[in-house]
């Protein structure tokens, strides 16, 4: 288990970009400086100790430096002892829809993404509870299986997108079934939300919500949308293109299907909330989870990390020295070798 001390070291590691973009812009300057000494060629050929090659390398150089002393700074430190301690919280599935509806952008910035924030708030609120979470569309898909290791959990919400999923629809049903799957056989309480806008439902969620019912398993759901609908944008290599339009040319536009989460959440005995751009809901449906019986569970957690700092500020001070000497015995040895010179024979 590797974890950080402090991440917000990491952050300074978005600054790479703009020193690129300034050393770039150095490289013109200095190419321009020269041509107004004279012919280009001819000023290399009488700075052979400045090479364009040598000015890349070490920008290369201090630019692995730099990302090494960051990492340094941030302090990666590595569990070394394991330990089983017994924990006691509410066991959570979140069923999130990931099909193309999901990137209209009347929440902003889209559904999904406000989505995956709202959850990614949810597990730094979780204190002994365990979370799993299930993605679908025209089919379900276990993205994280049930575990109280929140790291992992906020790592796999990252990745979520809309192409983790193929086939297009919104299978709430199988969703739900999909969660209930994922817990342990136990009498103890526990919960599903999902989260969608419900449009074009593909089964029958209401049956699923009544089954889930009968193994302890409450069903919230979550309206993610609002009710006027958006249209649903459209992408090529990361760029907008446009929005979606059906066969008649007309611009698709994806509304909001409250009374199918309604009758879900009413047959899951759960509550049905409906996300704006103001809140997504799951306070409230948090809330009320947390006033379920909670479980007596065993985990296995890393109760004691190393420090790993200094393997990274170390390598950072060898490259820096490495760098120094190399670059010094380099400059010596090409002022002794001269391999713009001439020769010329003896005849002439």
């Amino acid at each position: 288990m590797i974890k950080f001390e402090d991440i917000s070291f990491l952050y300074w590691l978005a600054a790479l970009p703009v020193f690129f973009v300034l050393f770039y812009y150095m490289i013109l300057q200095r190419k321009a400086r020269m041509k107004k000494l004279g012919e280009l060629g001819l000023i290399k050929r009488l700075m052979p100790e400045q090479p364009k090659q040598k000015l890349w390398w070490k920008f290369g150089v201090y630019s692995l430096i730099y990302i090494l002393i960051i990492i340094g700074l941030a302090n990666p430190q590595v569990g070394s002892k394991l330990e089983k301690v017994e924990r006691q919280g509410v066991d959570l599935m979140i069923a999130l829809d990931v099909s193309n509806s999901m990137l209209a952008e009347d929440i902003k910035p889209n559904r999904l993404e406000r989505a995956k924030r709202a959850i990614s708030k949810l597990v730094d609120k979780l204190e002994g509870d365990r979370i799993g979470i299930v993605v679908f569309a025209g089919r379900a898909y276990t993205q994280l299986p049930i575990t109280s290791d929140y790291s992992a959990a906020k790592l796999f919400i990252n990745t979520i997108d809309t192409d983790v999923v193929p086939t297009q629809g919104t299978s709430i049903g199988q969703a739900i079934n999909l969660s209930m799957e994922a817990f342990e056989k136990s009498k103890h309480d526990k919960a599903i939300i999902v989260i969608t806008d419900g449009e074009d439902h593909d089964d029958n969620p209401v049956a699923a919500a009544e089954e889930a019912v009968k193994n302890n398993i409450s069903v919230y759901t979550i309206g993610i949308g609002l009710p006027e609908g958006a249209p649903i944008p459209t992408f090529s290599n990361g760029k907008k293109t446009g929005f979606k339009k059906d066969l008649s040319g007309k611009t698709v536009v994806t509304k909001l299907d409250e009374i199918t989460l309604q009758k879900v959440a009413a047959a899951g005995k759960g509550i049905y909330v409906r996300a704006n751009n103001t809140t997504a809901g799951l306070k409230d449906v948090f809330d009320r989870i947390n006033k379920m019986e909670k479980q007596k569970y065993e985990a296995k957690i890393f109760s004691d990390y190393e420090d790993r700092f200094q393997i990274f500020l170390a390598l950072a001070l060898l490259i820096l020295v490495l760098d120094l000497f190399i670059s010094d015995k380099r400059s010596k040895l090409s002022g002794r070798i001269n391999i713009f010179e001439t020769k010329t024979s003896n005849n002439e």
